[in-house]
C-alpha cells in the first residue's frame, strides 16, 4: 500500500512546482493571497512534522519538498508586498 503514498505524495508536489516556478521565475505574487500562503505553509509544515514523527518516507518527502517551494512563494509574497 506504500505505493499509494509515492503516487500522492508524487502528484500533489508535482502539481504545486508549476505555480512555484512561475512565482520564482516572474517575482509576480500580486493574485496570490498572503493569508492562504501563511496558512498553507503552516499546514505544509505540519504535515512534514507529522510525516516524520509516525515515520512515513512519502509523505515526508513531498512535504519537505513543499515546504521549501511554499516558502519560497511566501518570502516572495512578503518582500513584493
Amino acid at each position: 500500500m506504500e505505493w499509494v503514498g509515492w503516487a500522492a505524495a508524487i502528484l500533489t508536489t508535482v502539481s504545486f512546482v508549476p505555480q512555484a516556478v512561475k512565482v520564482i521565475q516572474t517575482r509576480d505574487t500580486a493574485s496570490i493571497s498572503l493569508w492562504m500562503y501563511i496558512l498553507f505553509t503552516t499546514g505544509i509544515a505540519c504535515w512534514l512534522a507529522y510525516g516524520l514523527i509516525i515515520g512515513d518516507v512519502p509523505m515526508t518527502a513531498a512535504n519537505a519538498i513543499t515546504l521549501v517551494l511554499a516558502t519560497i512563494i511566501l518570502v516572495t509574497k512578503v518582500r513584493n508586498g
